[in-house]
């Protein structure tokens, strides 16, 4: 098994797209005109014990620390997730470096759940991960427990992989089912919906 540290110094996982637009959406990276609006969304315990790194509770200092982070990554990417009518922060996606690879993540702050942005800036990032990188298989995962990420997850083309295990900083040690995209299938998502 590779070290993660091996994967973050991979120069073919670096991805230096400053934004994304979609239909309704702009994904762009995070910058200091976030920190409130950021706080004021992740500080919220649905939304925190759903993923592995964020901490609740979440305040203007976990934010800052979250943006210095971000300004120091050397592969991958992180957005926040803004609505382009208006810019009003909805959430944050990225494409993170692991151990297996390039990992899909996102979250919505529940104000904006149930009207399709995760979906569409998946969708957006998975275009962008195959697109600017060599990678040949996408990874997500999501927690048994959240079948709305797993709709998202099904609605953008990855195949269930199996189950695990994450250590979440809000939940602890939590069952998680993994999914997986590779390039092939990708491609003939993308040619199918041209159709």
């Amino acid at each position: 098994m590779v070290a993660e540290k091996d994967y973050a110094e991979d120069e073919t996982l670096r991805i230096d797209r400053a934004s994304l637009a979609t239909e309704r959406l702009v994904l762009r990276r995070p910058a200091e005109r976030d920190l409130a609006p950021l706080a004021a969304l992740a500080d919220n315990r649905h939304v925190a014990e759903m993923l592995a790194r964020m901490p609740h509770p979440y305040g203007l200092a976990e934010a800052q620390a979250f943006l210095s982070a971000e300004r120091q990554r050397q592969a991958g990417a992180v957005y926040a997730i803004t609505l382009a009518a208006g810019g009003v922060l909805v959430g944050c996606a990225g494409l993170n470096v692991t151990d297996r690879g390039l990992e899909l993540g996102y979250w919505v702050g529940e104000p904006h759940w149930r009207r399709g942005y995760a979906t569409e800036a998946t969708h957006a990032l998975v275009d962008l991960a195959f697109r600017d990188t060599q990678v040949k298989v996408l990874h997500a995962s999501c927690r048994v427990i959240n079948p709305a990420s797993r709709r998202v997850i099904h609605k953008c083309g990855f195949q269930y992989a199996g189950q695990g295990m994450m250590h979440s900083l809000v939940a602890g040690q939590v069952p998680i089912e993994r999914y997986r995209l590779d390039r092939k299938t990708w491609a003939s998502l993308r040619s199918w919906a041209q159709l």
